[in-house]
């Protein structure tokens, strides 16, 4: 059965731009590059992944679409760009040229609404997306989603996708208010949901199957199969668990469902919404 990864990441490690990686991350505190990634994915049996940026630059957008023009596996590249600079529209054209580049993302969570979800500029640059057919994925804490339905709501031809299932405290087990606001925004039938930075959420050394279940349930309850994705957040991961561990929760979780079902979401899904060939 096909699997492609919807959420991994690529990195040369810099102390500076990388600054986020503390030193209780010591294990992600290098580079994290396309052959790296071979490895891990011959080992899972994994077909293809969409890698995501990890650092807000346009240098960024240009390093991962040059791994994904040199490693077939890489399918789709989800970039960054500044939504409120002048020249977002002929930024987005020349990008329109790029097939690699299937959509974009900012490191929303923990940042203010007035940052973003009500910054004039963003909203209005977010409002050219859907003319060059891109996605947007959202990153966001878990109490930042009220705001995200909101900011969704604006874009009814908009294609979005929640990050981490929206990153709720695992940790601990504290998932009531997470999960009206989860039911809230699956109502938008625009936005899917990548199964994905669940283990990060949990506790590191402590987590179990068990303890992620409940949300695996709650997601794949509102957004349904045909709506939920699979994506390791490859390295980020490695913080809590090694690669097969974090594919074996959701092949787990899936053995409930159809053959077709379990197709939908370990790479079915990711195919249809990213567009990927």
């Amino acid at each position: 059965m096909s699997i492609i990864d919807s959420h991994i990441h690529f990195w040369k490690y810099d102390a500076v731009r990388h600054s986020w990686i503390n030193d209780g991350m010591a294990v992600i505190r290098r580079d994290f590059l396309p052959e790296d990634a071979k490895k891990v994915f011959e080992k899972s049996k994994i077909d293809g992944c969409v890698a995501v940026q990890a650092d807000q630059s346009d240098q960024e957008t240009s390093f991962l679409v040059a791994l994904a023009a040199n490693s077939a596996f890489i399918k789709g590249v989800v970039g960054w760009v500044d939504f409120t600079s002048s020249d977002l529209q002929e930024k987005l054209q020349a990008y329109s040229k790029v097939p690699f580049i299937k959509g974009f993302r900012e490191i929303i969570q923990g940042c203010p609404d007035d940052q973003y979800f009500t910054n004039k500029k963003f909203l209005e640059g977010i409002s050219l997306l859907s003319s060059y057919d891109y996605t947007y994925d959202i990153l966001i804490h878990h109490h930042q989603l009220p705001s995200a339905v909101r900011f969704s709501g604006k874009y009814p031809d908009q294609d979005f996708i929640l990050d981490h299932i929206a990153k709720p405290d695992i940790k601990s087990g504290d998932w009531k208010k997470w999960k009206s606001d989860m039911k809230e925004l699956a109502l938008n039938p625009r936005i899917y949901c990548k199964l994905s930075g669940m283990v990060t959420e949990a506790d590191w050394q402590r987590w179990n199957y068990d303890q992620v279940k409940p949300y695996l349930e709650i997601a794949a309850e509102y957004f349904g199969t045909g709506r939920i994705c699979f994506g390791s957040d490859w390295p980020v991961c490695l913080l809590a668990g090694k690669y097969e561990e974090v594919l074996s929760i959701i092949t787990e979780f899936l053995s409930q469902v159809s053959e077709n079902e379990r197709k939908q979401v370990l790479s079915g899904n990711t195919s249809t919404f990213y567009k990927l060939n």
